[in-house]
């Protein structure tokens, strides 16, 4: 089976040679035949002089250069799509993961369509990665159902087929497992060594939990409702339209007959009982429009299913 290792960087110059020793250092170990796709995200820094000589000096080494930075998912899309190996590996350019469990993971997969890395003795700060990194792995756990302890890890490896047809947007690459497994493949999960950053800036703020967060709604939503939207909207739609009349006719029959008012007024009940009736029919309107939509798109795109054989 031939290896292929994407690896992200951006501004990683302290990091480069270090990353790139020790990695053919590990693959060369290996019987396997591999190739290392670098991905410069538009840094600014040494990275592309050093990428350029590395590639110079390595026959197994390709280097993907992008314009600007675009951030870490179009990197990884773009690793994938170059990617030419039966094993496809994905891993940090900051020297956190280490090259040396790439043997474990290549063990592991042999049971499974995908590994996921865990780290699980992290050596990151507690309140700026830790923390956020606990709360988006709960409300994936949560939304999803998927056990995996840390989805954040860019340490993991997949099988070729599983990435195929992947589409990747936003901040998805942390959810990549999620995708797979809400398609059927089967997942997997290994502890993993990690290391304290040594050289270089995080580029990870708080910014990336809500983006990541709006992400994983939108996964869960997609794969749930993607062929069938009425079904969401409708039922939303309707529930709303339900509430609404259960407060009209609720507001009615406590100033008809509990106050004996002689006339109906015009309060803050009734209206918000007209609001929701109005937002219901939107919310049913917006699924039909959805269906129409989702008609169109899978018209001239993939069949929302996967085949195994």
């Amino acid at each position: 089976m031939k290896l292929s290792i994407v690896i992200p960087v951006y501004n990683e110059q302290q990091n480069m040679s270090i990353l790139h020793k020790t990695l053919t250092a590990v693959l060369n170990k290996l019987p396997n035949q591999y190739e290392i796709i670098y991905v410069d995200d538009g840094s600014t820094d040494s990275t592309p002089k050093i990428l350029t000589q590395i590639k110079a000096s390595s026959k197994n080494t390709k280097v993907i250069t992008f314009t600007r930075n675009f951030g870490q998912t179009p990197a990884f899309d773009a690793g994938f799509k170059e990617a030419s190996g039966d094993i496809i590996i994905t891993m940090d350019g900051d020297l956190q993961n280490d090259p040396r469990d790439i043997p474990l993971l290549l063990e592991k997969i042999k049971t499974f369509d995908v590994v996921s890395g865990w780290r699980y003795k992290r050596k990151d700060p507690f309140f700026t990665k830790k923390i956020p990194s606990l709360l988006s792995n709960y409300l994936v756990k949560l939304l999803s159902g998927v056990k995996i302890h840390d989805q954040g890890c860019s340490l993991k490896a997949y099988k070729k087929e599983c990435i195929k047809d992947l589409e990747l947007y936003g901040e998805m690459h942390r959810f990549i497992p999620l995708i797979l497994q809400l398609k059927g493949y089967k997942i997997g999960e290994a502890k993993v060594s990690h290391h304290k950053r040594q050289f270089g800036k995080t580029k990870y703020n708080m910014k990336r939990l809500f983006k990541g967060f709006l992400d994983l709604a939108f996964i869960k939503f997609w794969f749930n409702f993607s062929n069938r939207p009425l079904h969401f909207f409708g039922t939303l739609g309707f529930g709303t339209m339900l509430l609404g009349i259960v407060i009209g006719i609720a507001n009615i029959i406590f100033h008809l007959f509990v106050l004996k008012a002689s006339a109906l007024n015009v309060g803050p009940l009734m209206l918000l009982s007209v609001l929701l009736i109005i937002l219901g029919i939107q919310f049913i309107v917006l699924g039909f429009l959805g269906e129409i939509m989702i008609r169109i798109y899978y018209k001239d795109k993939t069949p929302p299913y996967s085949i195994k054989k």
